[in-house]
C-alpha cells in the first residue's frame, strides 16, 4: 500500500473496515468449505504482534478465529518433543489460528537467553521445515509473518510502557533483557530465516515502525494468500417479536449498578 500522509484516524478506521468485511467472508468460507488456516506472527518485544492480533479478531468470531500464546512450558512439557506442545493447537476444519509467537521460540528468546542448548536449537531448525511441510501437506494454509521495528521505534515503545499504567503489565525482566541484547537476536533471527524460510513455508517480513500501515498490509497480505470465496447467505429478516399484555414487570428490588459516568 502507497505511503499516504492522510493514513491516520478515520482514513485508518475507513479502511481497516473494509478488510474486517473480508475477514468475515473468510471466517464464513472456512465454516462452509471445512479449511484450516494457521497464521505465525513472531518479532521483537515492541514489534506489534498484539496490535495486529487485536485488529484481526475485532470483528470475528473468536470461536472460528482461535489466538493461542501459551506460557512458558510446565516441567512435564519440557520433557516432551519440543513441537509437542503446540501440535494440539493447530486448526481444525473450519478454524482459523493465530500464534502469539509459535515453536520459533526455540529459535529466538530460548537460544538467545540460553534455555536450550545450542545443539537443541539446531536440531529445531533442522527439523521445522519438515514439520512444517507435513502441516501444509494436511491441507493447513500456513502463513509465517516476522514484524520488523527498528531500534530507536522499540526504545520509543518501551518508554511509553513504562510510563502508562495500562502497558506496564507487558514489561518483565526479561523483556529488558532480550531489549539489551538487539544483536544477539539480530543473528537468531538471520540464521532462521536462513533455516526456515522454505518454499512451503516462506516467512514473509514486514516493517512495523508505523502500525496502523503494518496492521493493513498484514491483513491485505493474509486476505490475499487465503483463496476464500463469497458464501451465499439467506437475507436476515428479523421476525415479529410475542406480545403478551398479561405480562406485568415485577415490582421487586434490583441491584442497579450505579451511573457513575
Amino acid at each position: 500500500m502507497k505511503e499516504d500522509v492522510s493514513l491516520k484516524g478515520k482514513t485508518y478506521r475507513k479502511r481497516l473496515a473494509e478488510l474486517h468485511a473480508e475477514l468475515v467472508k473468510v471466517q464464513l468460507w472456512a465454516q462452509a468449505t471445512g479449511a484450516k488456516v494457521c497464521i505465525v506472527f513472531e518479532g521483537r518485544d515492541g514489534a506489534g504482534k498484539g496490535g495486529v492480533i487485536k485488529a484481526i479478531m475485532e470483528r470475528v468470531s473468536p470461536r472460528i478465529f482461535r489466538v493461542i500464546a501459551l506460557p512458558a512450558p510446565t516441567e512435564r512439557e519440557k520433557t516432551q518433543m519440543y513441537v509437542q506442545r503446540y501440535l494440539p493447537h493447530l486448526p481444525a476444519g473450519g478454524e482459523i489460528v493465530i500464534f502469539d509467537r509459535s515453536w520459533y521460540n526455540r529459535a529466538g528468546v530460548e537460544r538467545v537467553m540460553g534455555f536450550c542448548k545450542e545443539e537443541e536449537a539446531e536440531l529445531f531448525l533442522d527439523a521445522v521445515p519438515l514439520v512444517e511441510r507435513a502441516i501444509v501437506h494436511s491441507g493447513v494454509i500456513l502463513l509465517k509473518y516476522w514484524l520488523e521495528v527498528s531500534q530507536d521505534e522499540q526504545t520509543a515503545r518501551m518508554k511509553e510502557r513504562i510510563a502508562d499504567p495500562r502497558k506496564v503489565w507487558k514489561l518483565s525482566p526479561m523483556d529488558l533483557e532480550s531489549y539489551r541484547r538487539w544483536y544477539d537476536y539480530s543473528r537468531a533471527r538471520d540464521v532462521m530465516f536462513v533455516k526456515t524460510d522454505s518454499a512451503h513455508a516462506p516467512w514473509y517480513a514486514v516493517r512495523s515502525d508505523d502500525k496502523k500501515r503494518m496492521r493493513l498490509n498484514v491483513i491485505r497480505h493474509i486476505l490475499d494468500h487465503i483463496p476464500y470465496e463469497d458464501v451465499p447467505m439467506k437475507k436476515v429478516k428479523l421476525p415479529k417479536r410475542d406480545k403478551d399484555p398479561s405480562y406485568v414487570e415485577p415490582q421487586y428490588a434490583r441491584n442497579w449498578v450505579p451511573n457513575v459516568y
